[in-house]
């Protein structure tokens, strides 16, 4: 079954619209939102009933604030459903806590090296996932030695015991500008883990896309919030 994960973008405590990636211009979700009057993620996620949350933690990948300010909220979530949280991971050391209150962590390439990756697959298999992360067509990351081609990390990836690979374009999150089927078909082609995607999905239609290519999940917010891709999908 394609999964539609419900995205959840969270900035002191607060549910914010992400949209293009520029994050200290995000707003509060209740002032573009058509599905929910609030901005609190427990109230959300109880109007919503999502099966799947994808949580990302803007404090910690921002570097703002305590690192634990918006743990009580993610622990709340992860108690009615399923959450998968990026939480800015920069080692393995920062990991153990996070463990303990959701179902899988994201390492993202923004934050994340290829040895710390490499490390924690190993040390909890099957619940970490990765994200390669994008941004004006350059792969996001602080480590010389992560390739700029994505299809270059994806084989490297293949090597590792991985949940799922989030391939997450920053330049189309909260735009529903649509997705890339020509460059999605060939991560697939090429992926031995599933390939999910993060930024652009505006519609049922791109879901059909998406399904038609072999990508088996899509993180979803603005569709859902505009009322582009009806709740009961996210609910499934």
């Amino acid at each position: 079954m394609f999964r539609i994960i419900f995205v959840l973008d969270i900035f002191n405590q607060t549910i914010v619209h992400a949209q293009g990636g520029n994050r200290s211009e995000y707003k509060p979700i209740h002032f573009s939102s058509h599905i929910c009057n609030t901005s609190d993620a427990i109230q959300i996620v109880d109007t919503v009933k999502p099966a799947e949350v994808y949580i990302a933690d803007l404090n910690l990948l921002e570097k703002i604030g305590k690192r634990e300010k918006n743990f009580d909220v993610i622990q709340a979530v992860s108690k009615n459903a399923k959450v998968m949280l990026d939480p800015g991971v920069t080692s393995v050391s920062e990991i153990d806590d996070v463990m303990e209150i959701v179902q899988t962590v994201i390492l993202g390439t923004e934050t994340a090296s290829l040895e710390t990756i490499k490390e924690a697959s190993s040390l909890y298999p099957k619940r970490v996932s990765v994200s390669i992360d994008k941004k004006h067509g350059k792969i996001l990351t602080k480590d010389p030695d992560m390739p700029d081609d994505p299809l270059k990390i994806v084989e490297i990836l293949n090597d590792y015991d991985l949940a799922d690979i989030i391939i997450l374009d920053l330049d189309r999150v909260g735009t529903a500008s649509g997705v890339d089927s020509q460059f999605l078909s060939k991560i697939v082609s090429i992926s031995r883990h599933n390939v999910l995607l993060g930024g652009g999905v505006s519609n049922v239609e791109d879901i059909k896309t998406l399904e038609d290519i072999g990508i088996k999940g899509a993180l979803v917010a603005t569709a859902l919030h505009n009322g582009s891709i009806p709740l009961e999908m996210v609910r499934q």
